[in-house]
């Protein structure tokens, strides 16, 4: 056993379980964690601190961080308001999956709970932290520290990854005790016996399927599942909807590879259907609709995804990747799968029907502009390992249907959460998880100003994100509601936008404006050469709406 202070022994488990990096605002009940982290370079394992200017900012590095490095996300905050700003990417974070740790200061522990009106005291801030997250714990004592780290790492990890919160008064983090390292390592997987039957039955009805469908959600991509997902596919020759959350997961180049408009016009078709890492639910909250007779297999990480209102004939709760190699192992390896009947149009799927599919969901995507020519720019000109960190306006409406995602992991979005703000704070963090790839933010005026004060931490760390504001000086989604809904009665939703390009460069950014969509392409290949951050304003007006796509599209099946 080694002597540390808490601060020093969290430190040095942090650094034990894998983190590179940690996210940041200091304050003075963090005072004895900063001076560790400062110290910690001494020993050449550091742990690089981004200290950034708003915990909201910090925590969302943090969080796509953790959804991309493939390292554990690590946001340090003070307690009171520094614990409430981080709260929405906290949330974002549960809602897409990722493995991301808040460690909280608090107020000194002799004093917690009194009333007492310490300095950021808050009533109940172990429960604020345990409504976003999956698992939260109180170090009480110094010794306790490291332990509770890699409790709070493996939970973040084990089953559906999630969020996961530690708070530590600052007098524990001060204090000095004799401490062991927290021991690390995979733990046996205790539902394997368990799960191979269910495994069988998937097998087989897949197999028997004539028209067997795949539809992958964003717990494909947590789970780092897309070779296991092709490779069910190709052994199938089943066709792979993607929800918005798990763009890539197959390429979209790839035959059997379809965004979410597809749904719509395979399920009716699919007389086997396999989900795997996703709700399967609606934007309304009903379940996907599916044909009568049909097969339904639930596959998901998280058992409050396998029930109502979904209805499935079979169930397994299993990490997607583990689940989806066993079912490949369970079918026959014969070359051919065996629903591919290629002379017969009631069995198997017919090559015309998807790639009419495959056209209708393009047609579908083209009609809407100019939203798609800024979509079809961002394509041309962001490298395919790139990675796209799209936002809630108009043009990211679109991307998250029509934007061709390449890899996996290379487009991110704020999920069901809908977190406005999120994309830049978020592009910084897949930066410096990811320095070798190009990162792009798209965000409209209003949601970039949510954190634009970012711009300072991207200056001073170097972080060489691409930043494209499109700014119709609106929440322009609110307006076009008020506007076909309201009868016009504008209300809130007409903002004072600031000069973006000369807000960029009084922080030291390089800026440029441009009109148009090839005007952009250009503008973005230019910035990739910029060793730093930069930003692209793009000034836009009313544009349709894109919500018909977004709900489900239109209805209809394969063969119409």
């Amino acid at each position: 056993m080694t002597q540390l202070s808490g601060a020093e022994g969290l430190v040095a488990q942090l650094r034990r379980e894998g983190v590179r990096h940690v996210f940041g605002v200091p304050g003075v009940q963090l005072d004895h964690v900063l001076d560790a982290l400062a110290r910690s370079g001494e020993s050449g394992e550091s742990i690089r601190y981004i200290a950034a200017r708003h915990e909201q900012g910090a925590a969302h590095m943090a969080e796509a961080y953790a959804r991309t490095a493939g390292r554990p996300g690590v946001c340090l905050v003070v307690p009171g308001p520094g614990v409430l700003n981080a709260l929405p990417a906290v949330a974002t974070g549960y809602a897409c999956s990722s493995p991301m740790l808040v460690v909280a200061a608090d107020i000194p522990s002799t004093l917690a709970g009194r009333g007492l009106g310490m300095l950021h005291e808050l009533p109940d801030q172990d429960g604020v932290l345990a409504s976003v997250t999956t698992w939260s714990g109180r170090a009480e004592t110094a010794e306790r520290i490291p332990g509770l780290v890699h409790e709070a790492i493996r939970r973040s990890r084990s089953g559906r990854p999630r969020p996961v919160a530690l708070t530590i008064p600052a007098d524990v983090l001060a204090a000095k005790a004799d401490m062991e390292p927290a021991r690390t390592g995979q733990e046996p997987d205790a539902s394997e016996g368990m799960r191979a039957s269910t495994v069988a039955d998937i097998a087989a009805v897949l197999r028997t399927a004539r028209r067997p469908l795949l539809c992958a959600g964003g717990g494909v991509q947590a789970a780092r599942a897309s070779t296991a997902l092709t490779a069910l596919a190709e052994a199938l020759s089943a066709p792979v909807v993607m929800s918005r959350n798990a763009g890539g997961a197959i390429p979209a180049r790839h035959q059997l590879a379809f965004p979410s408009l597809a749904a719509s016009r395979l399920l009716p078709e699919a007389d086997a259907v396999l989900v795997v890492g996703s709700r399967f639910v609606s934007p309304r909250g009903s379940a996907l609709p599916t044909a009568p007779g049909a097969t339904v297999v639930l596959v998901n990480a998280d058992a409050a995804d396998l029930g109502p209102p979904r209805r499935a004939e079979l169930t397994l709760c299993a990490d997607a990747r583990t689940a989806l190699e066993e079912i490949r192992a369970a079918l026959p390896d014969t070359g051919e799968p065996d629903n591919e009947e290629p002379d017969s149009g009631e069995a198997g799927w017919v090559s015309g029907d998807l790639d009419e599919v495959r056209a209708w969901c393009a047609q579908k995507v083209r009609g809407v502009e100019p939203q798609w020519s800024f979509v079809r720019a961002l394509r041309e000109a962001i490298p395919e390992d790139g990675i796209l960190v799209n936002e809630l306006t108009q043009v990211g409406y679109l991307a998250a249907v029509g934007y061709p995602v390449h890899q996996p992991g290379t487009f991110l979005t704020p999920g069901y959460q809908g977190t406005l703000g999120y994309g830049y704070p978020s592009a910084l963090g897949v930066k410096v998880g990811s320095p070798d790839r190009t990162v792009v933010s798209i965000n409209g005026d209003g949601g970039f100003c949510w954190n634009m004060q970012e711009l300072a931490t991207a200056r001073k760390y170097g972080i060489a994100v691409t930043a494209v504001v499109f700014n119709d000086n609106a929440y322009g989604n609110v307006r076009r509601i008020q506007a076909d809904e309201f009868e016009g009665r504008f209300i809130g939703s007409d903002l004072a936008s600031p000069d973006f390009v000369r807000l960029a460069e009084s922080f030291g950014v390089p800026a440029v404006r441009v009109t148009t969509p090839d005007g952009l392409a250009g503008a973005l290949k230019d910035s990739f050469d910029e060793p730093g951050p930069s930003l692209i304003e793009v000034p836009v007006g009313e544009m349709p709406s894109v919500w018909p796509l977004l709900l489900g599209g239109a209805p209809g099946s394969v063969r119409n």
